[in-house]
């Protein structure tokens, strides 16, 4: 299996992800956009594409070129039927690249929060074996719209579009991939940063498990 990775920023890497692509034997490539490293010509070497977080917005386009481009890229991978993880920033991106808007949230969410999974998501091959709510990390001040093609998957009380699937593709606004060592680099100054981390600790069981089953469901899903 090959498994192109789209950072964004040098500290939003793939974090349990690249655990259990390692762990599959996967060979994966990293495209650091942020540092000007190019979207591949041809998405099809690929079998799957996994975009990233990032502290920016997805309409800074004058700021971060990359990301017109990459909205154009993922829009190509609906296309050709090439199935896409995006995270927080790299959901948003996939929901522009679908014609969907992408705005602030009327709220922030920063912590761990409880998403829920709707009746399409309790049905859906991508969240298999997880339980109908659960426990997340977020970091994210923006919302999408869910395109007009794509499936409602999960729900919060805070932001109600929290995940959705576009064809064989899945868009999660929060992090299941978050390890300590990030958690700690983002959240530094932070006034939540020492409850964050001493809940990561207690829950950190559980939330691998859980992400290692939506892994298993993505990366294992028919095509």
């Amino acid at each position: 299996m090959k498994v192109l990775i789209l950072m964004h920023d040098r500290e939003e890497d793939a974090g349990t992800i690249q655990t259990y692509l390692d762990e599959r034997g996967a060979e994966t490539r990293i495209a650091r956009l942020y540092a000007g490293e190019p979207l591949p010509g041809d998405a099809l070497r690929f079998d799957a594409v996994v975009s990233m977080g990032g502290p920016m917005n997805v309409y800074e386009d004058d700021k971060y070129p990359y990301l017109k481009e990459e909205t154009e890229f993922l829009a190509r991978c609906f296309r050709e039927g090439l199935p896409v993880l995006g995270i927080c920033l790299g959901a948003q991106l996939m929901a522009r690249a679908a014609g969907a808007k992408v705005t602030r949230a009327p709220r922030e969410e920063t912590g761990w929060y409880t998403v829920t999974l709707t009746d399409a998501g309790r049905n859906d091959p991508f969240f298999q074996g997880l339980p109908d709510a659960f426990t997340v990390f977020q970091l994210h001040g923006d919302t999408f719209d869910i395109p007009g093609n794509a499936a409602l998957l999960a729900t919060s009380e805070t932001c109600r579009n929290q995940a959705f699937r576009i064809g064989n593709s899945l868009a999660l606004q929060f992090h299941l991939e978050i390890q300590a060592d990030k958690l700690a680099v983002w959240l530094i100054g932070h006034n939540l940063r020492d409850d964050v981390l001493t809940t990561y600790e207690r829950i950190r069981e559980g939330l691998d498990q859980k992400a290692r089953t939506l892994y298993n469901n993505f990366f294992g899903t028919p095509r």
